[in-house]
């Protein structure tokens, strides 16, 4: 997993020259470019969600699109329309800004519902439909949209549906004292990003996704994976519990994670720290656990600590597989 360790470490150097202290989320940021899965960067405003996807898109070797959602924006915007041509008298496809490979979605949560549904065929399909039409979306595909979970005048809530085809919800935070200052210092005479170059092609980014399918995962950690979801759906706290796709998320962020680090083999410790990004986002807390502010992290942590973790059947497992 050394190519992917060192794929890993050119991205996160590099997005760490314009998103400064937040080596945690960044990480987070590479581990779902690694599963070819979609981000929700949710936070409050000026924290550097937009930064961050502009940041990652410059240093890939991808196309980039942004869609800055409206409440008036209508689907075709987003996945495109056929227009008459009269000179050849037919229809011609123009594609809309999904169809990309890096897309931004932009304060996804101001638009309508009928123009946030747009996004799931291509969220899970790799594919938009127009006019009876399917058109394949290139690869490597990815959506990161950024949402204010706090000012919610003019916005519209995304559906569950939606919410589950996100791999991770990512949260920045505010800097620290020392990490304002040198953002101060960085944009003085210009702002970073626009020193930021491609470190990464695309045939690197497939392959790292390829490579990374072959990490192993331990029976007892399928296990303990599946009974973590379990238990969410399970909790008096929770009105609706994680989906399977929870699970295989869970699993697959648990990869990158391994292959970041070295490791040909997933560990609870790598479960355990990526549990409340990939299931926070997929929960419904209930009412009577809103009155008591209860969080859906916070939920996912009590989740985890009342779960017992796999010992010895994990390492008999490893064992095993060395053997083979």
């Amino acid at each position: 997993m050394a190519d992917i360790k060192r794929f890993g470490e050119k991205v996160i150097d590099n997005l760490e020259k314009v998103i400064v202290g937040k080596r945690a989320s960044v990480e987070l940021i590479v581990m779902g470019l690694l599963c070819q899965g979609h981000l929700l960067i949710e936070d409050v405003p000026g924290v550097g969600k937009t930064m961050l996807a502009r940041s990652l898109a410059r240093s890939l070797d991808c196309t980039f699109n942004r869609i800055q959602f409206t409440p008036d924006m209508l689907p075709s915007d987003v996945t495109g329309v056929s227009i008459y041509n009269q000179q050849k008298r037919k229809f011609e496809f123009r594609p809309g800004p999904v169809i990309g490979q890096i897309v931004l979605a932009d304060e996804i949560n101001r638009a309508t519902p009928k123009t946030q549904a747009a996004l799931l065929e291509a969220m899970e399909e790799r594919q938009v439909t127009v006019d009876g039409v399917t058109h394949v979306l290139p690869r490597p595909f990815m959506v990161l949209a950024t949402q204010n979970p706090i000012e919610y005048e003019g916005t519209f809530p995304l559906p569950e549906a939606q919410l589950d085809r996100f791999l991770m919800r990512v949260r920045l935070g505010y800097p620290s004292i020392s990490d304002e200052i040198r953002v101060l210092d960085d944009q003085q005479i210009r702002h970073p990003i626009e020193s930021i170059k491609p470190v990464v092609r695309q045939k690197e980014i497939l392959e790292a996704a390829e490579q990374l399918k072959h990490v192993y995962v331990a029976p007892a950690i399928k296990r303990y994976i599946v009974e973590l979801t379990t238990r969410t759906r399970q909790s008096t706290d929770v009105y609706l519990g994680s989906s399977p796709r929870g699970s295989l998320a869970l699993a697959r962020v648990g990869q990158a994670r391994a292959a970041m680090m070295g490791r040909e083999y997933v560990l609870p410790d790598d479960i355990q720290a990526l549990a409340a990004p990939v299931l926070s986002h997929r929960i419904i807390v209930s009412p009577a656990a809103r009155l008591r502010d209860l969080s859906s992290e916070r939920i996912i942590q009590e989740v985890v600590h009342s779960t017992a973790v796999p010992g010895g059947e994990l390492f008999a497992d490893s064992a095993k597989k060395r053997r083979a």
